[in-house]
Protein backbone atom coordinates (compact mmCIF):
# COMPACT_ATOMS: atom_id res chain seq x y z
CA UNK A 1 0.00 0.00 0.00
CA UNK A 2 0.93 3.47 -0.81
CA UNK A 3 -0.09 5.60 2.09
CA UNK A 4 2.82 7.54 3.71
CA UNK A 5 3.50 6.93 7.34
CA UNK A 6 1.86 9.99 8.89
CA UNK A 7 -0.96 10.21 6.40
CA UNK A 8 -3.61 11.19 8.96
CA UNK A 9 -1.53 13.41 11.23
CA UNK A 10 -0.05 15.74 8.64
CA UNK A 11 -3.25 15.85 6.62
CA UNK A 12 -5.29 16.91 9.63
CA UNK A 13 -2.80 19.54 10.75
CA UNK A 14 -2.67 21.11 7.29
CA UNK A 15 -6.44 21.18 7.03
CA UNK A 16 -6.82 22.63 10.52
CA UNK A 17 -4.45 25.48 9.68
CA UNK A 18 -6.30 26.54 6.55
CA UNK A 19 -9.93 25.60 7.18
CA UNK A 20 -10.66 28.69 9.26
CA UNK A 21 -10.30 31.37 6.57
CA UNK A 22 -10.78 30.05 3.02
CA UNK A 23 -12.11 33.38 1.66
CA UNK A 24 -9.21 35.39 3.08
CA UNK A 25 -6.72 32.91 1.63
CA UNK A 26 -8.38 33.12 -1.80
CA UNK A 27 -8.40 36.94 -1.78
CA UNK A 28 -4.79 37.09 -0.65
CA UNK A 29 -3.74 34.57 -3.33
CA UNK A 30 -5.49 36.59 -6.05
CA UNK A 31 -3.87 39.82 -4.83
CA UNK A 32 -0.45 38.23 -4.71
CA UNK A 33 -0.93 36.76 -8.18
CA UNK A 34 -1.84 40.16 -9.68
CA UNK A 35 0.96 42.02 -7.91
CA UNK A 36 3.49 39.34 -8.86
CA UNK A 37 2.47 39.58 -12.53
CA UNK A 38 2.86 43.39 -12.45
CA UNK A 39 6.25 43.14 -10.78
CA UNK A 40 7.42 40.56 -13.31
CA UNK A 41 6.32 42.69 -16.23
CA UNK A 42 8.31 45.63 -14.84
CA UNK A 43 11.35 43.47 -14.04
CA UNK A 44 11.64 41.87 -17.50
CA UNK A 45 14.60 44.00 -18.59
CA UNK A 46 17.33 42.54 -20.82
CA UNK A 47 19.62 42.39 -17.78
CA UNK A 48 16.99 40.54 -15.71
CA UNK A 49 16.37 38.08 -18.52
CA UNK A 50 20.12 37.42 -18.94
CA UNK A 51 20.48 36.88 -15.17
CA UNK A 52 17.51 34.52 -15.19
CA UNK A 53 19.00 32.44 -18.01
CA UNK A 54 22.34 32.23 -16.19
CA UNK A 55 20.66 31.02 -13.01
CA UNK A 56 18.49 28.61 -14.99
CA UNK A 57 21.59 26.98 -16.51
CA UNK A 58 23.14 26.66 -13.05
CA UNK A 59 19.96 25.08 -11.75
CA UNK A 60 19.66 22.66 -14.68
CA UNK A 61 23.30 21.56 -14.35
CA UNK A 62 22.97 21.02 -10.61
CA UNK A 63 19.69 19.17 -11.01
CA UNK A 64 21.07 16.95 -13.80
CA UNK A 65 24.07 16.00 -11.63
CA UNK A 66 21.76 15.22 -8.71
CA UNK A 67 19.38 13.17 -10.88
CA UNK A 68 22.29 11.09 -12.16
CA UNK A 69 23.48 10.38 -8.62
CA UNK A 70 19.96 9.73 -7.32
CA UNK A 71 19.10 7.54 -10.29
CA UNK A 72 22.05 5.25 -9.55
CA UNK A 73 21.10 5.10 -5.86
CA UNK A 74 17.46 4.19 -6.46
CA UNK A 75 18.42 1.63 -9.10
CA UNK A 76 20.55 -0.03 -6.44
CA UNK A 77 17.58 0.05 -4.03
CA UNK A 78 15.42 -1.75 -6.62
CA UNK A 79 18.13 -4.31 -7.37
CA UNK A 80 18.65 -5.10 -3.68
CA UNK A 81 14.89 -5.49 -3.24
CA UNK A 82 14.76 -8.00 -6.10
CA UNK A 83 17.66 -9.90 -4.54
CA UNK A 84 15.91 -10.07 -1.15
CA UNK A 85 12.68 -11.29 -2.71
CA UNK A 86 14.55 -14.02 -4.58
CA UNK A 87 16.41 -15.10 -1.43
CA UNK A 88 13.17 -15.27 0.53
CA UNK A 89 11.61 -17.47 -2.12
CA UNK A 90 14.60 -19.78 -1.76
CA UNK A 91 14.37 -19.52 2.05
CA UNK A 92 17.89 -18.10 2.24
CA UNK A 93 18.90 -15.79 5.12
CA UNK A 94 18.81 -12.03 4.59
CA UNK A 95 21.91 -10.12 5.68
CA UNK A 96 23.07 -6.51 5.77
CA UNK A 97 24.64 -7.00 2.35
CA UNK A 98 21.12 -7.33 0.94
CA UNK A 99 20.33 -3.67 1.73
CA UNK A 100 21.71 -0.34 0.54
CA UNK A 101 23.33 1.00 3.72
CA UNK A 102 24.10 4.60 2.73
CA UNK A 103 21.41 7.27 2.91
CA UNK A 104 19.91 8.55 -0.36
CA UNK A 105 21.15 11.81 -1.85
CA UNK A 106 18.92 14.82 -1.25
CA UNK A 107 18.97 17.82 -3.56
CA UNK A 108 20.70 20.82 -1.97
CA UNK A 109 21.51 22.84 -5.08
CA UNK A 110 20.02 26.13 -6.26
CA UNK A 111 16.27 26.45 -6.65
CA UNK A 112 14.71 26.89 -10.05
CA UNK A 113 14.73 30.66 -10.72
CA UNK A 114 11.57 32.63 -11.47
CA UNK A 115 11.26 33.74 -15.08
CA UNK A 116 10.86 37.55 -15.19
CA UNK A 117 8.93 37.21 -18.46
CA UNK A 118 5.27 36.16 -18.13
CA UNK A 119 4.85 32.51 -19.09
CA UNK A 120 1.75 30.87 -20.46
CA UNK A 121 0.28 28.78 -17.68
CA UNK A 122 -0.32 25.12 -18.42
CA UNK A 123 -3.92 24.10 -17.78
CA UNK A 124 -4.06 22.28 -14.47
CA UNK A 125 -5.48 18.79 -14.45
CA UNK A 126 -8.79 18.71 -12.58
CA UNK A 127 -8.48 17.00 -9.21
CA UNK A 128 -10.48 13.86 -8.69
CA UNK A 129 -13.16 14.40 -6.08
CA UNK A 130 -12.82 12.08 -3.10
CA UNK A 131 -16.19 10.59 -2.09
CA UNK A 132 -17.37 11.11 1.48
CA UNK A 133 -19.32 8.98 3.94
CA UNK A 134 -22.56 10.50 2.63
CA UNK A 135 -21.63 9.35 -0.88
CA UNK A 136 -21.00 5.80 0.29
CA UNK A 137 -24.36 5.70 2.07
CA UNK A 138 -26.12 7.09 -0.98
CA UNK A 139 -24.47 4.47 -3.20
CA UNK A 140 -25.55 1.68 -0.83
CA UNK A 141 -29.15 2.86 -1.02
CA UNK A 142 -29.09 3.19 -4.81
CA UNK A 143 -27.07 0.10 -5.71
CA UNK A 144 -28.25 -2.40 -3.08
CA UNK A 145 -31.32 -0.75 -1.51
CA UNK A 146 -29.50 -0.96 1.81
CA UNK A 147 -28.69 1.32 4.73
CA UNK A 148 -25.94 0.17 7.13
CA UNK A 149 -27.10 -0.31 10.72
CA UNK A 150 -25.27 2.39 12.65
CA UNK A 151 -24.45 2.06 16.38
CA UNK A 152 -26.62 3.95 18.86
CA UNK A 153 -23.42 5.16 20.59
CA UNK A 154 -19.73 5.03 19.76
CA UNK A 155 -18.96 2.74 22.67
CA UNK A 156 -21.40 0.21 21.21
CA UNK A 157 -19.22 -0.02 18.11
CA UNK A 158 -16.08 -0.22 20.27
CA UNK A 159 -17.55 -3.13 22.25
CA UNK A 160 -18.46 -5.01 19.07
CA UNK A 161 -14.96 -4.41 17.70
CA UNK A 162 -13.28 -5.55 20.92
CA UNK A 163 -15.34 -8.75 21.08
CA UNK A 164 -14.58 -9.76 17.51
CA UNK A 165 -10.93 -8.65 17.61
CA UNK A 166 -10.19 -10.69 20.74
CA UNK A 167 -12.00 -13.74 19.40
CA UNK A 168 -10.07 -13.47 16.12
CA UNK A 169 -6.68 -13.32 17.85
CA UNK A 170 -5.75 -9.64 18.08
CA UNK A 171 -4.49 -8.42 21.44
CA UNK A 172 -5.78 -5.41 23.34
CA UNK A 173 -2.40 -3.71 22.93
CA UNK A 174 -2.36 -4.20 19.16
CA UNK A 175 -5.92 -2.96 18.65
CA UNK A 176 -5.74 0.05 20.98
CA UNK A 177 -2.30 1.29 19.94
CA UNK A 178 -2.99 0.98 16.21
CA UNK A 179 -6.30 2.80 16.75
CA UNK A 180 -4.36 5.49 18.64
CA UNK A 181 -1.93 5.93 15.78
CA UNK A 182 -4.48 5.81 12.95
CA UNK A 183 -7.10 8.11 14.49
CA UNK A 184 -5.02 10.27 16.81
CA UNK A 185 -6.64 8.57 19.80
CA UNK A 186 -10.03 10.24 19.36
CA UNK A 187 -11.57 8.88 16.14
CA UNK A 188 -15.06 7.44 15.72
CA UNK A 189 -16.13 4.49 13.61
CA UNK A 190 -17.12 6.84 10.76
CA UNK A 191 -14.03 9.09 10.88
CA UNK A 192 -12.76 9.75 7.34
CA UNK A 193 -9.16 10.76 6.80
CA UNK A 194 -8.88 14.57 6.67
CA UNK A 195 -12.61 15.33 6.75
CA UNK A 196 -13.91 17.27 9.75
CA UNK A 197 -17.14 18.69 8.38
CA UNK A 198 -18.09 21.49 5.97
CA UNK A 199 -15.12 23.54 4.87
CA UNK A 200 -12.68 20.64 5.08
CA UNK A 201 -11.72 18.03 2.50
CA UNK A 202 -11.07 14.33 2.82
CA UNK A 203 -7.55 13.33 1.84
CA UNK A 204 -8.52 9.71 1.15
CA UNK A 205 -11.43 7.28 1.41
CA UNK A 206 -9.93 5.77 4.59
CA UNK A 207 -12.57 5.30 7.30
CA UNK A 208 -12.71 4.07 10.87
CA UNK A 209 -10.46 2.78 13.61
CA UNK A 210 -7.91 1.23 11.24
CA UNK A 211 -8.59 3.57 8.30
CA UNK A 212 -9.82 1.23 5.56
CA UNK A 213 -9.67 2.53 2.01
CA UNK A 214 -12.40 1.59 -0.46
CA UNK A 215 -9.99 -0.95 -1.98
CA UNK A 216 -9.31 -2.50 1.44
CA UNK A 217 -13.02 -3.01 1.98
CA UNK A 218 -13.66 -4.53 -1.45
CA UNK A 219 -10.67 -6.84 -1.01
CA UNK A 220 -11.70 -7.96 2.48
CA UNK A 221 -15.30 -8.55 1.38
CA UNK A 222 -13.96 -10.75 -1.43
CA UNK A 223 -11.54 -12.66 0.79
CA UNK A 224 -13.41 -12.86 4.11
CA UNK A 225 -16.98 -12.57 2.86
CA UNK A 226 -17.91 -16.24 3.49
CA UNK A 227 -16.82 -15.91 7.14
CA UNK A 228 -18.82 -12.70 7.54
CA UNK A 229 -21.88 -14.42 6.07
CA UNK A 230 -21.42 -17.33 8.49
CA UNK A 231 -21.23 -14.99 11.50
CA UNK A 232 -24.37 -13.09 10.46
CA UNK A 233 -26.24 -16.32 9.71
CA UNK A 234 -25.52 -17.55 13.24
CA UNK A 235 -26.69 -14.24 14.69
CA UNK A 236 -29.86 -14.29 12.57
CA UNK A 237 -30.77 -17.67 14.06
CA UNK A 238 -31.04 -16.03 17.50
CA UNK A 239 -33.39 -13.27 16.33
CA UNK A 240 -37.08 -13.01 15.58
CA UNK A 241 -39.62 -10.48 14.35
CA UNK A 242 -38.42 -7.18 12.80
CA UNK A 243 -34.85 -7.77 13.98
CA UNK A 244 -34.72 -11.10 12.12
CA UNK A 245 -36.22 -9.52 8.99
CA UNK A 246 -33.61 -6.74 9.04
CA UNK A 247 -30.78 -9.24 9.52
CA UNK A 248 -32.04 -11.41 6.67
CA UNK A 249 -32.02 -8.36 4.39
CA UNK A 250 -28.49 -7.47 5.52
CA UNK A 251 -27.39 -11.03 4.80
CA UNK A 252 -28.90 -10.94 1.33
CA UNK A 253 -27.12 -7.66 0.58
CA UNK A 254 -23.82 -8.95 1.95
CA UNK A 255 -24.03 -12.03 -0.29
CA UNK A 256 -24.57 -9.77 -3.32
CA UNK A 257 -21.60 -7.64 -2.30
CA UNK A 258 -19.39 -10.72 -1.91
CA UNK A 259 -20.43 -11.93 -5.36
CA UNK A 260 -19.65 -8.49 -6.80
CA UNK A 261 -16.21 -8.31 -5.12
CA UNK A 262 -15.37 -11.75 -6.51
CA UNK A 263 -16.06 -10.84 -10.14
CA UNK A 264 -12.36 -10.02 -10.56
CA UNK A 265 -9.15 -11.89 -9.65
CA UNK A 266 -7.92 -11.63 -6.06
CA UNK A 267 -5.56 -8.79 -6.94
CA UNK A 268 -5.16 -5.30 -5.45
CA UNK A 269 -5.29 -3.50 -8.80
CA UNK A 270 -8.43 -5.35 -9.85
CA UNK A 271 -10.09 -4.60 -6.51
CA UNK A 272 -9.04 -0.96 -6.82
CA UNK A 273 -10.90 -0.68 -10.12
CA UNK A 274 -14.05 -2.15 -8.54
CA UNK A 275 -13.68 0.15 -5.53
CA UNK A 276 -13.91 3.21 -7.80
CA UNK A 277 -17.38 2.26 -9.09
CA UNK A 278 -20.75 3.12 -7.48
CA UNK A 279 -21.06 -0.52 -6.41
CA UNK A 280 -17.60 -0.33 -4.83
CA UNK A 281 -18.61 2.78 -2.90
CA UNK A 282 -21.69 0.91 -1.70
CA UNK A 283 -19.54 -1.99 -0.49
CA UNK A 284 -17.38 0.49 1.44
CA UNK A 285 -20.46 1.63 3.37
CA UNK A 286 -20.27 -1.69 5.25
CA UNK A 287 -17.43 -0.28 7.39
CA UNK A 288 -20.17 1.74 9.14
CA UNK A 289 -22.39 -1.24 9.94
CA UNK A 290 -22.46 -2.39 13.57
CA UNK A 291 -22.20 -6.07 12.54
CA UNK A 292 -19.90 -6.02 9.51
CA UNK A 293 -17.80 -2.94 10.34
CA UNK A 294 -16.01 -4.44 13.37
CA UNK A 295 -15.15 -7.55 11.33
CA UNK A 296 -13.70 -5.43 8.53
CA UNK A 297 -11.67 -3.33 10.97
CA UNK A 298 -10.34 -6.49 12.63
CA UNK A 299 -9.34 -8.22 9.42
CA UNK A 300 -7.51 -5.11 8.20
CA UNK A 301 -4.97 -5.94 10.93
CA UNK A 302 -5.48 -9.69 11.19
CA UNK A 303 -4.39 -10.32 7.60
CA UNK A 304 -0.96 -8.93 8.51
CA UNK A 305 -0.74 -11.16 11.59
CA UNK A 306 -1.67 -14.19 9.50
CA UNK A 307 0.77 -13.21 6.74
CA UNK A 308 3.65 -13.10 9.22
CA UNK A 309 2.56 -16.38 10.83
CA UNK A 310 2.34 -18.14 7.47
CA UNK A 311 5.88 -16.97 6.74
CA UNK A 312 7.03 -18.75 9.89
CA UNK A 313 7.24 -15.65 12.11
CA UNK A 314 5.80 -16.90 15.40
CA UNK A 315 6.76 -14.07 17.77
CA UNK A 316 3.78 -11.77 18.51
CA UNK A 317 3.96 -8.55 16.50
CA UNK A 318 4.23 -5.38 18.54
CA UNK A 319 1.67 -2.71 17.72
CA UNK A 320 4.33 -0.61 15.95
CA UNK A 321 5.43 -3.59 13.88
CA UNK A 322 1.83 -4.37 12.99
CA UNK A 323 1.33 -0.73 11.99
CA UNK A 324 4.33 -0.94 9.65
CA UNK A 325 2.66 -3.85 7.86
CA UNK A 326 -0.70 -2.06 7.96
CA UNK A 327 0.73 1.06 6.32
CA UNK A 328 3.35 -0.24 3.91
CA UNK A 329 1.80 -3.54 2.84
CA UNK A 330 2.46 -6.98 4.26
CA UNK A 331 5.49 -7.85 2.14
CA UNK A 332 7.36 -4.60 2.78
CA UNK A 333 6.33 -4.46 6.42
CA UNK A 334 7.40 -8.07 6.97
CA UNK A 335 10.81 -7.18 5.59
CA UNK A 336 11.16 -4.59 8.38
CA UNK A 337 9.65 -6.46 11.33
CA UNK A 338 11.70 -9.63 10.83
CA UNK A 339 14.93 -7.64 10.94
CA UNK A 340 17.10 -8.08 14.08
CA UNK A 341 17.52 -4.93 16.16
CA UNK A 342 21.19 -4.56 15.22
CA UNK A 343 20.20 -4.45 11.54
CA UNK A 344 17.29 -2.08 12.23
CA UNK A 345 19.79 0.42 13.61
CA UNK A 346 21.74 0.43 10.34
CA UNK A 347 19.29 -0.14 7.49
CA UNK A 348 17.93 3.11 5.96
CA UNK A 349 14.19 3.50 5.53
CA UNK A 350 14.81 4.27 1.84
CA UNK A 351 15.12 0.52 1.23
CA UNK A 352 11.34 0.24 1.60
CA UNK A 353 10.24 3.12 -0.66
CA UNK A 354 10.06 4.10 -4.28
CA UNK A 355 12.04 7.26 -4.97
CA UNK A 356 9.04 9.57 -5.42
CA UNK A 357 7.35 8.36 -2.25
CA UNK A 358 10.50 8.77 -0.19
CA UNK A 359 11.32 12.27 -1.40
CA UNK A 360 7.77 13.40 -0.52
CA UNK A 361 7.89 11.82 2.95
CA UNK A 362 9.59 14.05 5.55
CA UNK A 363 8.93 11.48 8.29
CA UNK A 364 10.91 8.74 6.53
CA UNK A 365 13.68 11.22 5.72
CA UNK A 366 13.92 12.54 9.28
CA UNK A 367 13.65 9.10 10.92
CA UNK A 368 15.92 7.52 8.37
CA UNK A 369 16.55 4.03 9.75
CA UNK A 370 14.14 1.21 10.50
CA UNK A 371 14.83 1.55 14.23
CA UNK A 372 14.07 5.28 14.21
CA UNK A 373 10.89 4.80 12.17
CA UNK A 374 9.56 2.18 14.57
CA UNK A 375 10.57 4.33 17.53
CA UNK A 376 8.66 7.41 16.32
CA UNK A 377 5.63 5.18 15.64
CA UNK A 378 5.80 3.90 19.22
CA UNK A 379 6.13 7.45 20.54
CA UNK A 380 3.04 8.56 18.63
CA UNK A 381 1.15 5.55 19.97
CA UNK A 382 2.28 6.28 23.54
CA UNK A 383 1.09 9.87 23.31
CA UNK A 384 -2.27 9.16 21.64
CA UNK A 385 -3.09 6.19 23.89
CA UNK A 386 -3.79 8.68 26.69
CA UNK A 387 -6.55 10.39 24.74
CA UNK A 388 -10.27 9.77 25.51
CA UNK A 389 -11.12 7.57 22.52
CA UNK A 390 -8.15 5.27 23.10
CA UNK A 391 -8.87 5.00 26.83
CA UNK A 392 -12.50 4.16 26.09
CA UNK A 393 -11.49 1.46 23.59
CA UNK A 394 -9.00 -0.01 26.09
CA UNK A 395 -11.73 -0.15 28.74
CA UNK A 396 -13.99 -2.43 26.69
CA UNK A 397 -11.35 -5.09 25.98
Amino acid sequence: MRPPLIRCFHGLVALALFAGAPEAVAVEAATLSASTADAMAQAATPQAIAEYRRKLREYQEARAAFDEEAGAYWSAISEKRRTRNAKRRERQPITLDDYVLNQPPLYTGPKRPVNPEPEEEEPSRPRRTIPLVADFLKAAAEQFQFTPERPATEIEFKRAYARYALAAGLTREQAVRVYSFETGGTGNHDMQSGYRGPGTKAISTAIGYNQLLTTNTVELIAQQGPEFIKVLTQKAATLSGPARKAMDHKLAVLKKMVAFARTVPDDWSAHERLASTPQGWAVHSMVLDIDVGPMLQTHKLLTSVIFARNKGYTRPLSAAELEMMNLTGDGTGYDMVTMPQAMRERVPTSNFFQRGGYERNPVAIRHNTVAKLLAVTDERMDFNSNKPGAKELASVF
